[in-house]
């Protein structure tokens, strides 16, 4: 406790520094008697009490002596101050020893008991995500195994509907205003060019969507042109291009074999790292990007992934083996990690939980392709090294 606590500095006429008892002579901060000291002032003055050598334990704050003895009582909680301590002064009254309490009471418990710990939440409603995903099973299963037209119609409606989700999340959160048109015309073009044309095709029409952009944007004024430029071509290659080697895998005799496979893959992966993580996970992944992630969760999409995987290539995928498997497997749990994470990132940056609102339990279009579009080119490169592309 530094001296300023105690009141007025002494005078100059003082002795300073003497702590001596109020009888023994001046003290610290007491004004000397004499007409140049009014009697207000002099009322005002404190004797500076002693100080014992012993009983004082250390201020944990600043590690200074913390005076002890009867002229500085421990008041028990509850108690009224007495002294010079009800006006706000940090000067303890002397007041005897034995009007002070021997037992002072404990401090009381809080009002209010711990709350009970919570149960793990899947923060969705979990119904509606699974009736949502068998519906959505449902119209993928039967359009691949019917026509395979249908289901490049499939993908494009999806990348046309995920191109509106993040064209217009861009514009209400950052005032970005990626040209929808060109984008959803060229999106949908480049998904029939790649099942149509090959890869020579996507990349045809990647680039001449990429072009559209950027002469449809100079009908605006050209302020902000390059951010919205630069929106506009990312949107292109982040949807409707990665989804375009669906359309690829697509191509093959046993085209629909692999779509079944990339598709049964990344749903097995995300359903290893949401049961294994919700679970068991205890260490984050990636707190500042997605805190719910944890490293068990992403053992179990490893785990999950490696084990489909295996089977798939065994007995689904023509001349695959099961250890081919294993490493598609680990790709993919890898690939829709970092499909989670990017997507996450992307929303974090924007402010906002889901990309839209369209699927009850999933949140938006976007928020199901996360992971499957850049699984996408994963899976048809593996399978076109392991098996070949026909």
């Amino acid at each position: 406790m530094n001296d300023s606590s105690w009141g007025s500095p002494p005078h100059a006429g003082s002795r300073a520094g003497y702590w001596g008892p109020v009888d023994q002579g001046p003290v610290q901060g007491a004004a000397p008697a004499g007409p140049a000291y009014d009697a207000p002032e002099a009322q005002q003055t404190r004797p500076m009490p002693i100080v014992p050598e012993h009983g004082g334990d250390q201020d944990e704050g600043r590690g200074a002596a913390r005076p002890g003895g009867p002229l500085f009582p421990d008041r028990p909680y509850g108690t009224q101050p007495y002294g010079d301590a009800a006006h706000g002064h940090d000067t303890p009254s002397a007041q005897p020893h034995a009007a002070v309490p021997q037992n002072p009471e404990p401090m009381p418990d809080a009002s209010h008991p711990a709350p009970a710990p919570q149960k793990k939440s899947a923060g969705r409603d979990l119904g509606a995500a699974i009736g949502v995903g068998v519906g959505l099973g449902v119209v993928i299963v039967a359009s691949l195994f019917v026509v395979k037209a249908v289901f490049i119609g499939v993908i494009a409606v999806a990348v046309v509907v995920g191109l509106w989700e993040l064209t217009s999340r861009l514009q209400e959160r950052k005032g970005i205003k990626a040209p929808l048109v060109p984008l959803a015309v060229g999106g949908a073009a480049m998904v029939v060019a790649g099942y149509v044309r090959g890869p020579e095709g996507a990349w045809v029409a990647m680039a001449l969507t990429a072009l559209a952009v950027l002469v449809w944007r100079m009908t605006e004024p050209p302020e902000g042109y390059l951010k919205d430029v630069t929106a506009g071509v990312f949107a292109a290659f982040y949807v409707p291009f990665l989804a375009t080697f669906v359309a690829l895998m697509l191509t093959a005799d046993d085209g629909a074999f692999r779509v079944m496979t990339f598709l049964v893959l990344t749903v097995v992966s995300d359903t290893g790292a949401y049961a294994v993580g919700w679970r068991f996970g205890k260490t984050k992944l990636a707190p500042r990007i997605s805190p719910g992630k944890t490293r068990e969760g992403l053992l179990g999409a490893v785990s999950f992934a490696m084990v489909a995987g295996a089977l798939l290539m065994q007995f689904v995928i023509d001349d695959g083996t099961w250890w081919q498997g294993l490493l598609l497997g680990l790709a993919v749990a890898a690939s829709a990690t970092l499909g989670d994470l990017g997507e996450s990132m992307i929303k974090r940056d924007l402010g906002i939980k889901d990309m839209g609102t369209l699927l009850p339990g999933h949140g938006g279009i976007m928020d199901r392709l996360d992971s499957l579009l850049p699984t996408a080119p994963v899976v048809w490169l593996l399978l076109v090294l392991f098996v070949g592309s026909g």
